[in-house]
């Protein structure tokens, strides 16, 4: 690969993974699906089991965050190109959940929400012109659970357009 097919390609990743976790928080199903290869596999996501499919991994988030507030960052990715058309990458990242009543945790907890902090794991290949999420870890070093009396969301607040891009 040139020194410009590389720039491509490692951008190309960084706007997959931003797409993921705005189409994620702005709640997105069909559209956060068509990031994922037909055969992609996900593991460590309390919202479904390893191994799932991409079809089981977005019902899952969807059940799991359709009342919440969420909000995902992923930071400085360490992207390597494996090939011209698969890559793999780990990402920084930190989120926060918060559900409108107490909720059953698969971490074993209840709790209104938490705060997370970790990476994602992933590995990529370019399908049809465009790069795809072929295999999604979430690992996490630290969980903090939202207490029962912590805030609710603010209300009213400008809500994103989730037709801008």
């Amino acid at each position: 690969m040139t020194n410009e097919q590389r720039l491509s390609a490692f951008e190309a990743i960084r706007q997959l993974k931003a797409a993921y976790c705005r189409l994620l928080d702005c709640k997105q199903w069909q559209s956060l699906h068509a990031l994922f290869s037909e055969d992609a596999r996900f593991d460590g996501f309390g919202s479904a089991p390893d191994g799932s499919t991409r079809t089981a991994f977005v019902k899952g988030l969807e059940h799991r965050l359709t009342e919440a507030v969420s909000v995902h960052h992923c930071h400085n990715p360490e992207i390597d190109l494996l090939s011209d058309s698969e890559a793999k990458a780990i990402w920084p990242m930190m989120d926060y959940v918060q559900w409108p009543d107490l909720m059953q945790l698969s971490e074993g907890e209840k709790a209104v929400g938490f705060k997370g902090y970790g990476f994602y794991e992933e590995t990529y290949r370019r399908e049809a012109n465009r790069w795809l999420i072929t295999y999604s870890r979430l690992s996490r070093l630290r969980v903090d659970f939202l207490a029962n009396d912590h805030p609710a969301p603010r209300k009213g607040r400008l809500p994103p357009q989730t037709n801008w891009i």
